[in-house]
C-alpha cells in the first residue's frame, strides 16, 4: 500500500491521523531512532523527518536509516529545501510553500529535487504549504508572508488555489514552538472548502485537549514535534495525544 494511501485510509476509517515530526538537526540518528520507536509505541501513524535549517545530506540519511531499524512506520520526508530529500525514506511530502515571498521556496527548490525523487523511487505526495502566524522558524526561513490567524479568508483562498493546480493534501503550519495552534474557525473554512482532499495541522499542539479540538474542527492530520522533544515520555505523550483524535 502507498503511504498516501494508507495515511487517507486511516483518516477515513479511524479518525484523525496522528504525525510524528522528528529534526534531524535537533539530536543524534541514534536518539532520532527512540524518540520514533517510543511514538509507535504510543501509537502514531507515521513518523516525517525533516526541518528548516540543518536537516539534509549524511545526517538524515543516518536518521533515517536509524529510525527505519527500530520502526515499520512509514518514514515521510519533510524537506526544507532541495537538500532534505534521502532515498532511505518511504515517501516525501513534494509540497510548494504558496505564500512565500521568495520563489525559490513556492518551485525552484521542487524544480531541483524532482528528479532526485524521481530516481530514487520514493513516493510523492503533493502538498501545499501555509505558513500562519506567529510562523516560527519556517515562516522565517520560508520569507512567508504570514497569513492572520484571524483571517481564515486567506487560508481559505490559498487552499483553494493549492487545491485547484492539483495538489491533494494543505498543510496549515502556525510554526515550531507556537504558543497556541491554528484557530478552529480556520481549520474548518479550510476544510470545508477543500472537501475530500485532507487538510493536516501543525504547530503550537501540545495536549490531547488541543489536538481534540483541532480535530474536532476538521483537520484529518495532526503533527506534534516540539512537545515530543521536551517530553520525558514519549509514549505516553503520544498516547494522551492519539486517544484524543481517534474515533
Amino acid at each position: 500500500m502507498q503511504v498516501e494511501e494508507y495515511l487517507d485510509k486511516i483518516a477515513e476509517s479511524e479518525g484523525t491521523v496522528h504525525l510524528t515530526l522528528i529534526d534531524p538537526a535537533s539530536q543524534t540518528p541514534d536518539e532520532a531512532a527512540d524518540i520514533a520507536h517510543a511514538a509507535a509505541l504510543g501509537g502514531t501513524d507515521a513518523i516525517m523527518v525533516g526541518g528548516s535549517t540543518g536537516a539534509g545530506g549524511a545526517i538524515l540519511d543516518q536518521t533515517l536509516l536509524k529510525i527505519k531499524e527500530r520502526t515499520d512506520k512509514p518514514t515521510i520526508l519533510f524537506p526544507g529545501s532541495a537538500g532534505g530529500v534521502s532515498r532511505y525514506a518511504d515517501a516525501i511530502f513534494f509540497m510548494s510553500l504558496l505564500n512565500s515571498r521568495d520563489i525559490s521556496f513556492i518551485t525552484t527548490n521542487q524544480v531541483m529535487g524532482a528528479p532526485v525523487v524521481y530516481k530514487s523511487g520514493i513516493e510523492p505526495i503533493s502538498m501545499a504549504y501555509l505558513v500562519v502566524e506567529p510562523g516560527g522558524t519556517v515562516g522565517w526561513v520560508g520569507d512567508a508572508k504570514l497569513i492572520p490567524k484571524h483571517k481564515p479568508e486567506l487560508a481559505v483562498a490559498y487552499a483553494l488555489a493549492g487545491k485547484y493546480l492539483g495538489m491533494h493534501y494543505t498543510y496549515l503550519e502556525a510554526g515550531s514552538g507556537a504558543d497556541e495552534p491554528v484557530t478552529a474557525e480556520m481549520i474548518g473554512a479550510v476544510k470545508h472548502v477543500l472537501g475530500d482532499n485532507k487538510l493536516i495541522v501543525g504547530g503550537g499542539i501540545r495536549s490531547g485537549k488541543t489536538a481534540k479540538l483541532c480535530a474536532q474542527a476538521g483537520a484529518d492530520m495532526i503533527v506534534t514535534g516540539t512537545v515530543l522533544e521536551e517530553s520525558s515520555n514519549v509514549t505516553s505523550k503520544i498516547e494522551e495525544l492519539v486517544t484524543a483524535i481517534k474515533r
